[in-house]
């Protein structure tokens, strides 16, 4: 199987399924003498991981990462830093009704044909466990970051038909506070109770929801990205569709600016009181050519409702008869509020590994 890597200088591989030992992460290219604040970690994992509301999974995971290599005296060595996070609470026993049956909207079948073997206990690989591995390499990207002023904040926007207003931010921890008041992440207090109350009804109904979560990457440098095939949107991109359950990304104006005239699309250049170039209006969402411009960068990640459901559906064995499947264990009756780490931390692997190729992009040459 290919595609468990991410990233060219800053590069990770993970490893482990959602039923197995544990599941992990290496992380190659991290720049050596990074202080590595464990305690920020796991508080990151911890926004993560399942049983924290009853608008959540009731799995229960700790999410408790172990540090196996790569870090010395509290900060990084420059060698690869191996990370991992056993499994607790496997209850491999809610899926064997679909050992030999395809869940609708899941990658059984495909999976199955593909390869010619599916691990059924939710999914092995294809399972949205193995997120948490990147949201722990994404909190180091993250302290990397942070050395260089690069703030990464995300929050819930939408749940259904239910939406955020536009939320200007100002302090980056301000803004993580008040998101973290309430259990499904949203930064709008009034906004976060109706939503709230909708994935309550949602999930006694036995159904559930997708939303949004909205991302935004303050004090990034001018100078990310490539002007070709690594633009730094389409990076963004590449990342946040990797995420189960990810149906859609747009950045800046998104789709809308598709309705506008460039008169009223463009982003026109002004100095500010420090002298420094940026544009009035941020429809470009912080890139322009597939390179930051040191706007802030903004985009949105769609996810769709989880495929899981509580109520009986027709289906397919792997035969092709015709059976009848209902969702049994514990689910999500939404993702976006545990998906707001995970994107984040994408996001963060992308903005790192872009910071590191940047950092020679051409010779300057004084006198």
């Amino acid at each position: 199987m290919a595609g468990n890597s991410f990233g060219q200088l800053f590069r990770i591989t993970t490893f482990g399924e959602s039923h197995g030992e544990a599941i992990g992460v290496i992380i190659d290219g991290c720049p050596a003498q990074l202080p590595v604040d464990l305690e920020y970690i796991q508080s990151e994992l911890d926004k993560r991981r399942p049983g924290q509301s009853k608008i959540t999974t009731q799995r229960k995971e700790s999410d408790t990462v172990q540090i196996l290599s790569g870090v010395f005296e509290g900060k990084t060595t420059g060698t690869p830093i191996a990370m991992l996070i056993p499994n607790e609470d496997q209850r491999s026993k809610d899926y064997s009704h679909n050992v030999d049956v395809f869940r609708p909207s899941h990658a059984d079948y495909t999976y199955l044909t593909k390869y010619g073997i599916r691990d059924h206990r939710g999914g092995g690989r294809s399972s949205a466990r193995e997120t948490a591995a990147r949201v722990a390499a994404g909190a180091i990207a993250k302290l990397l970051l942070k050395t260089q002023g690069i703030d990464i904040v995300a929050h819930v926007s939408s749940v259904g038909r239910i939406n955020a207003p536009n939320i200007e931010i100002n302090n980056a921890q301000e803004f993580i506070d008040e998101r973290e008041k309430n259990i499904v992440r949203c930064a709008d207090p009034a906004t976060a109770e109706e939503m709230i109350a909708h994935i309550d009804a949602v999930r006694k109904s036995g159904d559930t929801v997708g939303g949004k979560v909205t991302c935004f990457i303050k004090n990034c440098p001018v100078g990310l990205g490539e002007p070709v095939f690594d633009k730094l949107h389409a990076d963004l991109g590449k990342a946040m569709l990797s995420i189960n359950a990810v149906h859609g990304f747009e950045y800046g104006s998104g789709f809308e600016g598709s309705e506008m005239n460039g008169s009223e699309h463009n982003d026109l250049f002004v100095k500010n009181s420090n002298n420094e170039i940026m544009t009035r209006t941020n429809f470009s969402g912080g890139i322009q050519g597939g390179i930051s411009n040191g706007m802030p960068i903004e985009f949105r990640v769609a996810f769709k409702p989880v495929a899981t459901i509580m109520q009986s559906q027709p289906t397919v064995d792997s035969q092709g008869n015709e059976a009848e499947i209902s969702g049994k264990g514990r689910h999500d009756p939404c993702v976006v509020p545990r998906a707001v780490p995970i994107v984040e931390a994408m996001a963060a692997l992308v903005i790192a590994d872009h910071w590191l190729r940047n950092r020679n992009s051409f010779v300057e040459v004084k006198g």
